[in-house]
């Protein structure tokens, strides 16, 4: 009995240890796509909880997506010290995509 149980709080430990490794890493790694994000995407990042994150989700679905990462500051609860934090860990994508097209410049 005292076997399995020890089994278990190593087992629970290195889980622990293994999501802990997971969300440093997300953290450094990719930026997130704040219009593509789900709940636990945004949740991720630093200074998101679930409820900020919750609020992002639901601006995104009543506004469309986010043109910009400056835009998160329409979001309830996301002010400027917040966006300075979240600016290198977030993204909206290809920006290119959304910019209107050139005008041509022919003759």
């Amino acid at each position: 009995m005292k076997r399995v149980q020890g089994k278990r709080i190593v087992t629970f430990g290195l889980l622990l240890l293994l999501l802990l490794a997971t969300g440093s890493w997300a953290a450094e790694g990719k930026p997130v796509n704040v219009n593509t994000a789900t709940m636990a995407e945004l949740m991720s990042l630093k200074g998101i909880g679930e409820a900020k994150a919750r609020a992002i989700i639901e601006h995104r679905e009543k506004h469309g997506p986010f043109k910009n990462v400056d835009e998160l500051k329409n979001v309830s609860g996301i002010g400027d010290k917040l966006l300075s934090t979240l600016r290198p860990q977030v993204t909206v994508g290809d920006v290119a995509q959304n910019a209107p097209a050139p005008a041509s410049n022919t003759k």
